[in-house]
């Protein structure tokens, strides 16, 4: 096996290993970096190499054929040292023949130098001695000149103290400041050290003329006619000058300041001279927007101006952005409260965004967009919900103006519910217009707010008609207790017109649920529909069905309350008549009783009122016919065709007798049934409840034989002008029955009036009305 066969990384380390141990100047290093290889086979190299360790080493651990293989690996090595070494001395042979002529030229070379160097150092002695000599004659001459050359100097800077307040004025005149504030700066030490002494004049002097620049540049940097770059510098030499800059910022921000106070009230009383026209014109508005954009322009130039003039004057810059925003939407909120309308809103609120863009421009670090949407979202909840409420004022002011109709000399008041209704529609119209004004601007800060807009105005028509309802209570006094003394007192004007409210009240709620929420909603699907920013966990903000719901209720509650109200207050007439007299010794009736009268004039007032407010009724009225089963002749004939002959007991046990067999045949009448929004049906019933109220008065009483007649004459004269009012006939001649039929009952001797007696009695009671009617008033 020869060399080669060994790894190629083995070969290169010993061959390095070789070569180190040939050229290394030191043995010992070789000798400590392989002392620990010493008792191994690989320490040949090593220069404390013992062969005879070596060998034994060899023979321990090697067999004969490794000891031949081994002894053939050394002979090649030993082969190819040889062979290295030659190499070695081939490549570096050259390099010895080069050294070798170097050497020899240098030494050719360096012959005669040493007497050229000592002739160099006797020509360097030479110039040496003889430049001494010239600097021993110029001594004095060179000391003379540098000391006149000090004393010129000098004299240069005295001129240019004593020429200082020329030179100043001369750059007042030619508005050259730099160079101005460049040579006072200058000549500042020199009057510090000998102002006050030598140079006195001339420092009262330049501080006149400085005292004048300094005006010059202060009133640069407030002039707003002077571009920013100039007041700048005019800021910079100042400072140069030691003047107390920060107070010129504190007047400019003052300044600015007060630029915005005259801004806001500019812009209010140009705002008052517009709200104070009932229609301001658009040229109007347009001059004012003219006016506004041109005072707005030159505060954003001064903002602009002072942050390029005062750098760390931004935070207090931004405090006066904010502030201007500020007030521009107090403004706003402010005429919101006064009741504005849609295109004065949006006229503010262009003005509002073009300073804010403005201002942003020139300030981006105020955020001033973030800033103006909170205070825009304010705004404009605060004028849907202002538009609201001044809906449901409209509609109050609607529903509490009573109209006066002059008749003969007296006034009569009456309601018009027309108004109330035209307030509810008109005005639901009204609002939705200007709502749908402000989603159809394409302004920056109402884009931003169009989803809200939408769900404010959904919530904001669900909680007016919650408002609405709670008001109409209100305007009835439902939600007092109401008493007989307060409310249903005789006579009293002001519960006449609480009455006709209450009855206007229940109509215009059931306007409001067939007409007015229709309409609405078709409206808020047609123009504000989406939104959704409340979520879709809280449910629909507007759900007419449920305002349907309040409004039916509410319909039937008012005109219950206005039937109650009549009844009541006819009934309290009716218990006087009854509770007064004594009837158990009434006197022989000669007339029907004033009480027919009161009566009737209240049941003509509440059909006049009906007739105001309330629709007409289909034309239907229930009349009474002997052959449908109705008990009319079964009650009144026996009481009406008595003969005389019969004994007053006979007679009266007759007629009961004859009454309770005629209930054990009669038809059933049903007497009180649902109430409709007609003057009929509401007329009708408060009749019948009043009747009611007389049988039970009329039971409460025991009559003698005048009282009885005396009722039985009061019932039949109102036969024929209840009829007038009512379209139940046959019920109003039921209860008129059961009235005589219960005071006959009540009466200790119960003897009808004779048929003639009672038509003299009732003739001469309308010929008497008929005059009454015919003399002028």
């Amino acid at each position: 096996m020869g060399v080669d066969d060994l790894p190629l990384d083995d070969k290169a380390k010993r061959m390095r290993d070789l070569l180190s141990s040939f050229y290394s100047p030191d043995p010992s290093t070789t000798a400590s970096n392989t002392s620990g290889k010493i008792a191994s086979l690989e320490a040949i190299n090593s220069n404390s190499f013992d062969p005879d360790q070596y060998m034994n080493l060899l023979i321990q651990k090697s067999n004969l054929e490794g000891l031949l293989q081994r002894h053939v690996e050394m002979a090649a090595e030993i082969k190819n040292l040889d062979t290295d070494l030659q190499m070695l001395v081939y490549e570096n042979y050259n390099k010895f023949i080069s050294a070798t002529d170097t050497i020899k030229r240098m030494k050719n070379n360096i012959v005669g130098m040493e007497a050229n160097m000592e002739q160099l150092l006797g020509k360097i002695m030479s110039v040496q001695s003889r430049s001494d000599g010239v600097n021993t004659s110029l001594f004095e001459k060179r000391e003379h000149i540098e000391k006149l050359h000090r004393t010129r100097n000098l004299l240069r800077k005295v001129q240019f103290i004593y020429d200082l307040p020329s030179r100043l004025g001369n750059c007042v005149k030619s508005e050259a400041y730099v160079d101005a504030v460049r040579f006072y700066t200058g000549a500042m030490p020199i009057f510090k050290a000998y102002g006050d002494s030598s140079f006195l004049d001339c420092k009262r002097a330049s501080e006149e003329a400085m005292a004048t620049i300094k005006d010059i540049l202060q009133g640069k940097v407030f002039s707003d006619s002077e571009p920013i770059q100039a007041r700048a510098e005019a800021v910079m030499l100042l400072k140069q000058l030691d003047f107390p800059v920060d107070s010129l910022q504190a007047k400019l921000l003052e300044k600015l300041e007060q630029f915005l106070v005259n801004l806001q009230l500019e812009s209010r009383e140009t705002s008052k001279s517009l709200m104070g026209s009932e229609q301001p014109s658009e040229q109007g508005n347009s001059a004012h927007d003219t006016v506004h954009e041109a005072s707005a322009h030159d505060f954003v130039d001064a903002f602009s101006a002072c942050r390029g003039i005062f750098p760390d004057s931004e935070e207090h810059l931004i405090k006066l952005a904010r502030d201007l925003i500020r007030r521009h939407f107090e403004a706003t909120q402010h005429q919101i409260k006064k009741g504005i309308r849609s295109p004065d809103l949006l006229r503010m609120l262009r003005v509002i965004w073009t300073d804010v863009l403005q201002l942003d421009e020139v300030l981006p670090e105020a955020s001033l967009l973030d800033f103006a949407f909170k205070d825009a979202h304010v705004a404009v909840r605060q004028y849907i919900a202002s538009r609201f409420s001044n809906l449901l004022l409209d509609i109050s002011g609607a529903l509490t103006k009573v109209q006066i109709k002059q008749t003969g000399e007296a006034e009569e008041e009456y309601f018009q519910p027309e108004g109330s209704k035209k307030a509810v529609i008109q005005g639901s119209m009204d609002v939705l217009l200007e709502f749908r004004q402000l989603l159809d601007e394409n302004l920056g800060l109402l884009v931003k707010l169009r989803d809200l807009i939408i769900d404010w105005v959904q919530e904001g028509f669900q909680e007016f008609f919650r408002s609405l309802d709670d008001h109409f209570l209100l305007l009835s006094r439902k939600n007092k207790s109401i008493t007989q003394e307060q409310v249903l007192t005789d006579g009293t004007q002001g519960d006449k017109v609480l009455a006709g409210r209450v009855l206007v009240l229940a109509q215009l709620s059931v306007f409001i649920e067939q007409s007015a929420i229709p309409r609405v909603t078709e409206e808020i699907a047609a123009s504000f529909s989406g939104g959704g920013i409340r979520g879709y966990e809280n449910g629909p903000a507007f759900v007419p069905g449920e305002i349907c719901r309040i409004f039916r209720a509410a319909g039937e509650k008012f005109l219950h309350l206005y039937i109650n109200m009549k009844t009541q207050k006819i009934s309290t007439l009716l218990r006087k008549r009854f509770t007064t007299p004594n009837w158990v010794k009434h006197k022989e009736p000669r007339d029907v009783h004033m009480f027919v009268d009161l009566l009737l004039q209240e049941l003509e007032a509440i059909d006049s009122e009906g007739k105001q407010i309330l629709p007409k009724g289909l034309n239907r009225k229930h009349r009474r016919s002997d052959s449908n089963g109705s008990t009319t002749s079964s009650r009144s004939n026996p009481l009406r065709d008595d003969k005389i002959t019969r004994s007053n007991t006979q007679r009266a046990r007759s007629q009961l007798l004859e009454t309770h067999l005629a209930k054990l045949f009669k038809q059933k009448m049903e007497i009180f049934t649902k109430v409709e929004y007609t003057q009929e049906s509401v007329t009708t019933s408060i009749v019948k409840l009043c009747l009611k109220s007389l049988q039970e008065f009329v039971r409460l009483q025991t009559f003698n034989r005048s009282g009885f007649q005396q009722i039985q004459l009061d019932i039949h004269f109102l036969r024929i002008p209840l009829k007038e009012f009512v379209e139940d006939e046959a019920a109003i001649d039921f209860l008129l029955d059961e009235v005589i039929v219960a005071a006959a009952e009540r009466c200790l001797d119960p003897i009808p009036l004779e048929p003639p007696i009672l038509d003299k009695l009732i003739q001469a009671k309308l010929a008497k009305t008929r005059e009454q009617n015919l003399v002028p008033t």
